[in-house]
């Protein structure tokens, strides 16, 4: 049997994480996590230096960070090196998510992966992964990313 192909769709359109920032935090809430880290206010109008972006995965069953930065990517030390587009963006990862291709280990949330769909996030220096049922922007006050929600 053939596995299934990995794609790539790329989900931050008009946002995305400050190249320069201090690494991503991820904390649990309830079956969701919630993924902060700080906006790239340079490239993109409408953010101030500073301000923070969050995403919520729901019912996250998963999730770790790996230590592969963009110079590691780009010599080959990722699995998914010549597959995704480009470093430095948020996907969802269809078909084969080689999940198993590496030995940094899984941070298990909340019980069964049915239905659960696969995120890859590549920050300055390392790589956020998770399985959940689907991601949003945290609708919290302190959420910058909630401009980009509401002007559609």
């Amino acid at each position: 049997m053939v596995a299934d192909m990995t794609e790539f769709v790329h989900l931050n359109h008009g946002w995305n994480a400050d190249p320069n920032a201090a690494e991503p935090r991820a904390e649990k809430d309830g079956n969701d996590l919630v993924l902060g880290f700080a906006l790239n206010a340079f490239a993109f109008e409408g953010f101030a230096e500073g301000e923070m972006g969050y995403l919520r995965f729901h019912d996250c069953s998963r999730y770790r960070f790996s230590s592969v930065n963009d110079e590691g990517w780009h010599r080959g030390q990722c699995r998914f090196s010549g597959l995704a587009p480009r470093w430095g963006e948020f996907y969802e990862v269809t078909g084969d998510f080689k999940d198993t291709a590496n030995d940094i280990v899984w941070i298990f949330h909340t019980a069964g992966a049915e239905g659960q769909r696969n995120f890859l996030f590549y920050f300055k220096d390392n790589t956020f992964e998770c399985s959940a049922r689907d991601w949003s922007f945290d609708q919290s006050d302190r959420n910058a990313l909630i401009r980009l929600s509401t002007e559609k």
